[in-house]
């Protein structure tokens, strides 16, 4: 049997089957591992064997030009009020691109800075060596980035080129950039392998701080910050909440201060009446207590010994890099939510995963009651009541959430498999480089996707990037299922150089299910959320455009 036969062997033993002839990797939890070939992955220069014999990938078209009108935009940058102003409106294409462009300018510029910071921190014989590069390529003035459109080479962005205008069409998409020629991506890897080794870039918490941090790691609340968390509480302040007002301005992220509220009321668990908010709080959290004292102590009940026992053994798992989760008091908090939502859903019951989604919720309503940093918080400080009322607020709110989307957790799964059967269709069009190099190479989606669509990419992401990425989650209609998909699509194309890069069916595995974004923050959500909604653009909304 040849080398590359034998790595899909193992991977095929290390698969689970559950119902309906559908396989995901074990737990839709960490991939299986290889000691040996990690050994030989982390010597230098030694990488597993391309290979020999690629599977024929199927015929599949490019992403196609389009061309329509937008009622939405989005920035990473100090624009935000003029582009919700632009986003009220009916814009033509030109308006959109300029938008767009917009984008992807402020972002480039942030990240030029950040390497020229970066530089200053290189060992000599680096900097001169960057130095000498820097010199052999003529920089082009704003005027030519202008007319021929600013070409782009930082590892957040999704564009490597700017999208240029043609008769008011969309003349290329982002994804469809051509492979860098070897001395590109010899230069490339040297400055990846510079930045992986220096310390340029401050640590980020795995959680959100008080203010919500961005990579640039500034502690302290912005103008803009400050603007924004004005506009929301001038929309909270009023004796019924605008929701539609508070969908558009929660888009862009939502200040930490009034995300619990905000939250609740865009979930649904809340009126936007402001005098019946208190009693249905409270009838709320007694409702939920009185499933409490129904339900729990059937766990130990023969036919409820199973959902339980599962429960009790994933719990630990829930990020377990985060110490406030592995707190005894907080485990059972966690019990309580997971065991009471399943005997209440006997038509998915508990299914691995759903313990994922309960964290947001719970580190929200926390920030509720508490100024410190939550990474490390001992709850036990907090009280009783307090306590109780974390846990059914988010009872409730993980409830509202998995209405949406029960059918991804029904026998069979059978949501998920719709979901992946649609990202590979959507990779297909938006990048077919990317999806036949999979295809050649024999990957399936269903091997890394499944995950993407269980756990809600949270095993992908830090915590604080899933908490900002639900902020647009629960401001997009159907965010968590439909919209949800484009995120993916945007999220794989994202690493389509590191994709392609790699040249056997194991080395693509291992980067799908162990990719490199434990530094990411609010800045690289915003453009994978800015990329995603550029998709959902152009094939939900305009489906017609994109037929095969």
């Amino acid at each position: 049997m040849s080398g590359d036969g034998s790595k899909k062997q193992f991977w095929k033993r290390n698969t689970a089957k559950v119902p309906g002839n559908i396989q995901h990797v074990y737990g839709a939890q960490h991939p299986p591992f290889d000691p040996l070939l990690h050994a030989n992955l982390m010597k230098a220069g030694n990488k597993p064997p391309s290979a020999t014999t690629p599977g024929k990938p199927k015929k599949a078209t490019t992403f196609q030009e389009f061309e329509s009108i937008t009622s939405d935009a989005w920035d990473v940058g100090d624009d935000d009020d003029e582009l919700l102003a632009m986003a009220a409106q009916n814009l033509n294409i030109e308006v959109v691109m300029e938008t767009a462009n917009k984008v992807i300018e402020n972002h480039s510029k942030l990240r030029e800075r950040r390497q020229q910071r970066m530089d200053k921190m290189t060992e000599p014989d680096e900097k001169d060596g960057q130095e000498a590069h820097e010199e052999e390529e003529e920089e082009p003035d704003e005027e030519d980035e202008r007319e021929e459109g600013a070409e782009t080479t930082t590892d957040l962005s999704f564009s490597s080129e700017a999208l240029p205008l043609s008769g008011n069409r969309l003349v290329k998409s982002h994804s469809e950039a051509p492979v860098g020629s070897p001395k590109e991506v010899g230069v490339e890897q040297a400055v990846l392998h510079r930045q992986q080794s220096l310390p340029h870039r401050p640590a980020i918490p795995l959680v959100p701080r008080i203010v919500d941090q961005n990579t640039s790691g500034t502690p302290a609340m912005s103008e803009r910050e400050a603007s924004r968390l004005d506009k929301f509480s001038q929309v909270l302040a009023g004796p019924k909440t605008d929701l539609e007002e508070l969908r558009k301005l929660s888009w862009s992220g939502i200040p930490r201060q009034v995300r619990p509220i905000t939250w609740k009321l865009l979930t649904g668990y809340l009126p936007a009446n402001a005098e019946r908010r208190e009693s249905t709080l409270q009838r709320k959290r007694q409702e939920y207590f009185g499933f409490i004292e129904q339900y729990y102590d059937s766990r130990n009940d023969e036919h409820h010994q199973d959902t339980y026992r599962q429960i009790h053994i994933d719990i630990p798992r829930t990020n377990p890099l985060i110490p406030l989760f592995q707190q005894a008091s907080v485990q059972e908090i966690f019990e309580r939510i997971l065991f009471i939502w399943a005997i209440r859903h006997p038509a998915s019951g508990y299914v691995q995963g759903i313990n994922d989604l309960v964290t947001p919720f719970f580190v929200v309503y926390l920030f509720e009651y508490i100024e410190e940093e939550v990474e490390n918080f001992n709850v036990s400080s907090l009280q009783e009541e307090v306590l109780r009322n974390i846990e059914a607020d988010s009872f409730w709110c993980m409830s509202k959430l998995l209405d949406g989307i029960q059918d991804n957790y029904t026998f069979a799964q059978p949501g998920i498999q719709r979901k992946v059967k649609a990202l590979e269709e959507l990779v297909s069009r938006i990048d077919e480089t990317v999806h036949c190099h999979m295809q050649q190479y024999e990957v399936e989606y269903l091997q890394f996707a499944f995950r993407w669509m269980n756990n809600l990419l949270m095993r992908e992401l830090p915590l604080r990037c899933t908490i900002r990425l639900w902020d647009t989650y629960q401001a997009e209609p159907e965010g968590f299922s439909h919209f949800h998909l484009y995120v993916c699509a945007a999220f794989l194309v994202r690493w389509r150089k590191e994709i392609l890069e790699e040249k056997d069916f194991q080395g693509l595995m291992i980067l799908l299910q162990n990719l490199p974004t434990m530094h990411w923050g609010n800045e690289e959500v915003s453009v994978l959320l800015a990329e995603a909604y550029r998709l959902k653009f152009a094939f939900a909304d305009a489906p017609n455009h994109y037929k095969r």
